[in-house]
């Protein structure tokens, strides 16, 4: 009997040890977020043209292509699809798709401004002069420093870049690779929903002299130039107060 038990121990014990890693790993395997993420990977999504105007609909935040792709499980193609039906579908309606690089979210149709301006209280986008140079350039130029828009325009823009991050016309989009890594301002969907447009592609065509000048070059070298920028936004600010449809750009001219 005693040999039978020490032959007995040795191999108990070897199995013992021998199993443990199996069932670890079985554990491991086993690991409920690693099946959600294995299955949401395996089992292709749905994202039809109505499934995103509701999710959007119910966003409080403009979305991005991403972000939509991982809620409907589907590839960045099938976003790019659908976001493209449902812009041509809404581009008689009520409500539209506004789109700003990455991101997307709904807003009611410029054409549509005052009468919602008149329900809400809501003022027409008054600026003054500097503030319309200042948002000029940092519309067609973006994403550009504070220093760069002084060098345009050949004064401190302190006070004015406040002001537009303010009223959240211009917002921060990162940081310069250069020295110092200065914050770079670009314009954001407040800028476009303020000036009825829908993409930051639908901003009026500059003359080619006035864009040629509206460079970061010499100090005060786009004075002028961001003048006429300013004033650009301006028609554009009254036409979308008035509820006026603004007119898309010229292909030859951008």
């Amino acid at each position: 009997m005693s040999t039978q038990d020490e032959e007995v121990e040795p191999l108990t014990d070897d199995l013992r040890h021998d199993e443990a890693p199996e069932t670890a790993d079985a554990v491991d395997e086993a690991d409920p977020g690693d099946d959600t993420e294995s299955e949401a990977a395996a089992t292709p999504g749905i994202l039809t043209e109505q499934m995103l105007e509701a999710l959007l609909f119910v966003a409080e935040k403009p979305l991005s292509r991403r972000e939509i792709g991982l809620l409907a499980g589907v590839d960045r193609e099938t976003v790019d699809n659908a976001i493209g039906d449902l812009e041509m579908t809404l581009a008689d309606r009520g409500i539209r798709l506004v789109v700003s690089g990455e991101r997307v979210e709904l807003a009611t149709a410029h054409e549509a401004g005052a009468l919602i301006a008149k329900y809400v209280g809501a003022d027409s986008v008054r600026l003054s002069p500097a503030s319309l140079e200042t948002l000029a350039i940092v519309a067609y130029r973006q994403p550009i420093t504070k220093a760069g828009i002084e060098r345009i325009r050949g004064v401190d823009s302190d006070y004015t870049v406040r002001a537009l991050l303010h009223r959240r016309l211009i917002a921060e989009q990162g940081r310069s690779e250069t020295p110092g890594r200065p914050i770079l301002y670009g314009t954001g969907f407040e800028f476009l929903e303020r000036f009825a447009l829908t993409s930051i592609d639908e901003l009026p065509v500059l003359d080619l002299d006035v864009a040629a000048r509206l460079v970061d070059g010499p100090e005060g070298a786009g004075d002028g130039a961001s003048a006429a920028a300013g004033d650009a936004l301006a028609e554009l600010a009254s036409a979308a107060a008035a509820g006026e449809v603004a007119s898309p750009p010229d292909a030859e001219g951008a």
